[in-house]
C-alpha cells in the first residue's frame, strides 16, 4: 500500500518514524517545486539518501575532513568524466585514496547531509514506494532513522532563525572590509573558508556550490557573520522588479544546458537547467531536460519524476510523453509507459521513434499481436533508415509468437543492414541455436564476441553452445567471463558452473556457485537438489 500525502499535513520525521517502525523496504520520494529527494529504506532503515542535481558533496566532506586532497578529489572526478558507470567513492577506493571502511563512514555522512536538509522542506509532496531498491547502490550503510530525528529536529529550530536573515538562496552578500579589520572576533573554519568568496557576485547557490559547503554550514556560517555586522547585502541574482534582466539569465542558464548537453557534459547541463528551474519556476522545457540528462545517466526514477512534472508544466508535449514513457519503462512499470507512450503516439503519428518504444513496450507486457502492429507501422515510418532497435523487437516479437522462419529472415535482414552490431548477430545465432544449426550459431557468436567483447550476453550464449557440446572446459572459461562483467547475469549461469565444478570434483566450489544460483533464482528446484545431494554425500 502507497504512503503519500502533503508535508504541510504530515512532517518528514513524522513520516519517516512511520516508515521505520513498520520495517518498510522501499523508496520515499519526496517533492518540492522542482526539487526532488529520495530516501531508501531497508527493513524499515535508512541505506541510501539523494537529492536530484544536487552536487555529490562525497568528495567535499573527504577533503573537509582531510581524508583526500583536493587535488585527489579531483584526479578522481576526471576518471570518473571518462568511466561514467562508477561512483566516486568507488574510484577513490580503486585509486587507494581512501579505504573501504573510510568510504562507508563517509557515505553514512553523506546521506544524514542530505536527510538534514530534506527535514527543511515544509513544502510539496511525498511518496512511498514498496520494495524499490537504489540503482547500481550496494547497502554500505544502515542508518536508524530515529538517530536522525533529534539533530535534524535541532537544525529545522535554527534553520527558522537563518531564514530570517537569509529569507532567499537568490541574495548577493559582500563582506564590510573595514569593519572586518577592526575586529577582534574569531572565525569559525566555514567562515574563513567563505569570506573570500563574499564578494558581492555569488548569490548563496553559487556559493554552496563554489565552497564544496553543506546548504545548512553555509547558513549557519551567514546568519553569524550577517548578525556580527560582518556582511551586508549586494542585491539579488533575479529581481523579480527587473523582468528583462530575469529573462537574459534564464536564457543564458538555459542555451549554456542546451550546448553542455549537446557535447555529453551532463552534469553541467544539469546543474543550467536546474538554474532556469529556480528562475522560473516550474518552466517544462527546462524540467524536460534535466529529465533528458537521467535518462543518460541512467537514473531511471530521477528522469521519471522531472519528465513527470514536465509534462503537467508543459502540456503533454509528444516528446516529453516519449521519454515518460522510457522512463517508465526501464523501472518496469509497463502499463505506466503503455499509457504514455500511446498518449505520446496520438500526438505525434508519425513519429517512428513514439511507434517503436509503443512496440517494445507492448512487447515486454506479452502483448505480441500489438507489439507487432506497432513496430511495423515504426518501420513504414522509419523508411529507409531502420534502427538497429527495430530489428532485434521485431525479430524478438516473431519468435514470442512461434513465427520462427520470420523471425530468422528478420535477424538476417538485421546482420545485412547492421553488420557492426554484436547484438544483432547474437540474435541471429540464437535462433540458428533453435534450428538445431550449432555450428553456425557458434560462429555467428564468436565473430560477436570478437567485436564486442564487453558483452556478457554474448560470453554467456557461447558458454551455453559449448556446454551443450560437453565442451566443458570451454564452457567455464566462456561463462566465467560473463560473470565477471556481469554478477547478477542470471542464476542459469551459476547453475552451469556448479554443474561443471562438480563434474571436476570439485564440491566445495560446487556448492558456492550453486548456493549464488539460489540467491538469484530461490525457486530454482534443480539447484536445491544439488545441493541436497551434496549435502547427503558429505
Amino acid at each position: 500500500m502507497a504512503i503519500k500525502g502533503s508535508l504541510k499535513e504530515a512532517s518528514l520525521p513524522d513520516v519517516l518514524q512511520l516508515l521505520a517502525l513498520g520495517q518498510k523496504t522501499g523508496c520515499l520520494s519526496i517533492a518540492d517545486r522542482s526539487n526532488f529527494g529520495y530516501i531508501y529504506f531497508d527493513r524499515g532503515r535508512i541505506c541510501y539518501a539523494s537529492i536530484v542535481n544536487r552536487r555529490d558533496r562525497l568528495g567535499d566532506i573527504l577533503v573537509k575532513n582531510t581524508k583526500i586532497s583536493q587535488e585527489q578529489l579531483d584526479a578522481a572526478i576526471a576518471r570518473q568524466s571518462k568511466q561514467r558507470d562508477k561512483k566516486l567513492g568507488e574510484l577513490l577506493v580503486a585509486m587507494g585514496t581512501i579505504t573501504q571502511p573510510e568510504l562507508e563512514r563517509y557515505m553514512r555522512v553523506q546521506i544524514e547531509e542530505a536527510v538534514y536538509y530534506l527535514f527543511t522542506w515544509t513544502q510539496g509532496t511525498f511518496n512511498f514506494e514498496t520494495d524499490v531498491r537504489p540503482e547500481q547502490q550496494d547497502f554500505l550503510v544502515s542508518i536508524n532513522p530515529e538517530s536522525l530525528l533529534l539533530e535534524g529536529a535541532r537544525r529545522v529550530d535554527e534553520w527558522s532563525l537563518i531564514e530570517k536573515k537569509i529569507p532567499s538562496f537568490d541574495l548577493l552578500f559582500i563582506v564590510d572590509k573595514d569593519r572586518l579589520a577592526i575586529s577582534e572576533s574569531t572565525m569559525t573554519e566555514t567562515q574563513q573558508r567563505l569570506l573570500p568568496l563574499l564578494t558581492g557576485t555569488r548569490d548563496i547557490h553559487q556559493l554552496i556550490e563554489d565552497s564544496g559547503l553543506g546548504e545548512f554550514e553555509v547558513g549557519k556560517a551567514l546568519y553569524g557573520l550577517i548578525t556580527a555586522g560582518f556582511l551586508h547585502r549586494a542585491g539579488k541574482t533575479a529581481s523579480p522588479e527587473d523582468s528583462r534582466m530575469t529573462d537574459a539569465r534564464v536564457e543564458e542558464h538555459r542555451n549554456l544546458g542546451v550546448a553542455f548537453y549537446k557535447t555529453g557534459m551532463l552534469d553541467e547541463a544539469a546543474r543550467e537547467f536546474r538554474r532556469v528551474a529556480e528562475l522560473r519556476s516550474g518552466d517544462a522545457n527546462a524540467l524536460f531536460y534535466i529529465g533528458l540528462v537521467a535518462l543518460k545517466q541512467a537514473r531511471w526514477r530521477e528522469a521519471m519524476e522531472a519528465l513527470r512534472l514536465a509534462a503537467e508544466k508543459g502540456g503533454s508535449r509528444p516528446a516529453v510523453l516519449h521519454n515518460l514513457g522510457y522512463a517508465y519503462e526501464q523501472l518496469g512499470r509497463l502499463d505506466e509507459a503503455e499509457a504514455a507512450y500511446g498518449e505520446a503516439a496520438t500526438r505525434a503519428r508519425t513519429d517512428p521513434r513514439v511507434y517503436l518504444g509503443w512496440g517494445v513496450a507492448a512487447l515486454k507486457r506479452g502483448d505480441l499481436v500489438s507489439a507487432g502492429g506497432r513496430l511495423d507501422r515504426a518501420k513504414e515510418l522509419f523508411g529507409d533508415k531502420v534502427p538497429a532497435v527495430w530489428y532485434w523487437a521485431r525479430a524478438l516479437a516473431s519468435a514470442a509468437a512461434g513465427e520462427f522462419e520470420q523471425a530468422e529472415e528478420l535477424a538476417r535482414g538485421a546482420a545485412a543492414a547492421h553488420p557492426a552490431s554484436a547484438v544483432l548477430r547474437n540474435n541471429l545465432a540464437v535462433l540458428h541455436e533453435l534450428g538445431g544449426d550449432l555450428g553456425q550459431a557458434e560462429e555467428l557468436v564468436r565473430a560477436a564476441l570478437r567485436d564486442e567483447p564487453s558483452q556478457p550476453q554474448l560470453s554467456k550464449n557461447l558458454g551455453d553452445l559449448c556446454y551443450r557440446a560437453s565442451r566443458y572446459d570451454e564452457a567455464w572459461e566462456a561463462y566465467s567471463r560473463a560473470v565477471e562483467l556481469a554478477p547478477d547475469l542470471g542464476d542459469d549461469v551459476y547453475f552451469k558452473l556448479g554443474n561443471i565444478a562438480y563434474k571436476r570434483n570439485d564440491r566445495e566450489l560446487a556448492a558456492r556457485l550453486w548456493r549464488r544460483a539460489l540467491e538469484l533464482n530461490p525457486g530454482h528446484e534443480l539447484v536445491k537438489s544439488n545441493l541436497e545431494t551434496l549435502s547427503a554425500l558429505s
